[in-house]
């Protein structure tokens, strides 16, 4: 579904445009990014990024709160390079924040920062990129996932998660929200990376956000 401009064609419905129809029934290639060899890529809710291999991020869908830092249109329908970054390895996108990780394993942050999403100790929007400190400081990210309104990491072997951690009811059909994705034992949103807990001999490999779950892969030493 191409609303907002999240598919990155270059309009906000399908090439058709029969109806207002919003959706796109086959892969289509990106004309913007022919030619251009793209290492990763992202879909989060309204919006879609990817890197290429010269560590440049191009990023498309709604603007909402900034997120694309994109300030001279309300959408874009087609990709758009993000000037204000270093070299960037990955990008993960969430419901309304997008983050980046250099080849230097930082983190870098922005868009909504609803229940302290961006890990950055505050839970109001941030226009620009924004690193990452905390225990990051002692030891690179190697690894970065987004959930709706969560975000999770790896860095040194361990687990770190922030943001919301299912508190207050938020978003859900029966007015209740089931909590528990930090995997820190209770529903009390992170505005801060906060480790994760499991045994001392076990190494985390890969970490992946849903909606409101978090999955890790882990080696047993």
């Amino acid at each position: 579904m191409g609303v907002s401009g999240r598919l990155g064609h270059g309009h906000e419905s399908s090439i058709l445009g029969f109806f207002k129809s919003y959706s796109e029934y086959t892969p289509r290639l990106i004309k913007d990014l022919e030619g251009i060899k793209v290492k990763n890529v992202a879909a989060g809710m309204l919006t879609s990024a990817c890197t290429d291999e010269n560590g440049s991020v191009f990023i498309f869908g709604e603007k909402g709160v900034d997120k694309l830092l994109l300030k001279e249109m309300s959408n874009a329908t087609k990709p758009s390079l993000i000037r204000e970054l270093p070299y960037a390895e990955e990008v993960a996108c969430g419901g309304y924040h997008t983050c980046v990780l250099t080849n230097f394993g930082e983190l870098y942050t922005w868009g909504s920062n609803e229940n302290g999403c961006l890990g950055i100790g505050c839970s109001y929007a941030i226009h620009l990129p924004e690193k990452v400190q905390g225990p990051f400081l002692e030891s690179s990210v190697v690894q970065v996932s987004c959930g709706w309104k969560h975000t999770a990491a790896i860095s040194g072997g361990r687990v770190f998660t922030w943001g919301w951690a299912g508190s207050n009811g938020t978003f859900s059909d029966d007015g209740h929200s089931s909590g528990g994705q930090l995997g820190h034992g209770t529903d009390v949103d992170c505005i801060n990376p906060s480790r994760v807990c499991f045994a001392d001999d076990v190494k985390a490999l890969q970490v992946s956000c849903g909606f409101n779950h978090t999955g890790a892969i882990l080696e047993y030493a």
